[in-house]
């Protein structure tokens, strides 16, 4: 399994012949609005995406949404409700958004409504988990959407989390299905009011203590509300001792995953390789 993070949440995701397209905003730098309007007034994203960009969205099969209503452009903006309109590429959602996202033109694939139990997915199951995208009042307004697990035959198993805070649900979820991989979004993000709605650093690096895999860090640096920084989680993780297990890739990179000969999906997550 190859994971290649594009920007802000916003990832591919390569086993065998499929690549799929993890919540695409696709705009360039500044074409969106501010998240704050007090404190960081600053369009947004506020990074333009990578070079390798186009040429990987060429290889893309599918996509794949964890949340897009109510705003959340930074999961789906109008630049990437174009680009899978013209591409036709299956959009695969909850069927929560799935009326919404066939409203726009695009070829949705909805999962089935028991979709918390696993389903088929490319030969192999995926399965959800409710996302809290953010506590208090501040999440009372908010689309929280879901994570996604997804298990492929002969490929580490990989959770990817959604805009979430480490809710006990996430705790439990981690702790019965013991993921090889997990993605989270580590930004701290918030608005002028009320706490984060998303982990920052202190729930990120407590969420990598808790998984027995390894955890990737993305939803850094790309938007004006999120104000941790790469460097800052890095030496959070070093002083804390888990910088072994805590992957922050730029944007751009890619990091390859594979089980070792013989192993399965119900191999301990130690045994994954890294390159």
């Amino acid at each position: 399994m190859k994971i290649h993070q594009l920007r802000n949440a916003t990832i591919i995701v390569e086993f065998g012949l499929h690549r799929i397209l993890i919540d695409p905003m696709l705009a360039p730098k500044n074409r969106l609005p501010p998240l704050r309007v007090f404190r960081a007034r600053q369009r947004n994203p506020i990074v333009e995406l990578p070079e390798s960009t186009e040429q990987a969205l060429g290889s893309v099969t599918h996509c794949l949404i964890t949340h897009c209503q109510k705003g959340h452009f930074d999961h789906l903006d109008r630049a990437a409700i174009t680009w899978l309109r013209e591409t036709q590429i299956p959009v695969i959602c909850t069927p929560h958004d799935a009326n919404y996202l066939t409203d726009r033109g695009l070829n949705v694939k909805s999962l089935p409504k028991n979709h918390e139990q696993p389903n088929p997915f490319f030969g192999g199951q995926i399965r959800t988990v409710h996302s809290t995208h953010g506590r208090g009042l501040v999440g009372k307004l908010m689309e929280h959407g879901v994570g996604y697990l997804i298990e492929i035959p002969g490929e580490p198993s990989l959770y990817l989390t959604g805009d979430t805070v480490l809710s006990s649900t996430v705790r439990e979820f981690v702790a019965r299905h013991r993921p090889h991989l997990c993605v989270i979004p580590a930004g701290g993000a918030r608005f002028d009011l009320g706490g984060d709605i998303i982990m920052g650093v202190d729930e990120a690096l407590e969420f990598t203590r808790l998984a027995p895999g390894l955890v990737i860090a993305n939803h850094l640096e790309a938007l004006s509300h999120c104000p941790v920084t790469r460097n800052t989680l890095a030496n959070a993780a070093r002083h804390a001792g888990i910088e072994s297990r805590l992957r922050i890739p730029a944007d751009g990179e890619r990091l390859n995953f594979t089980l070792p000969d013989g192993k399965t999906q119900q191999s301990h997550p130690e045994w994954l390789l890294v390159s």
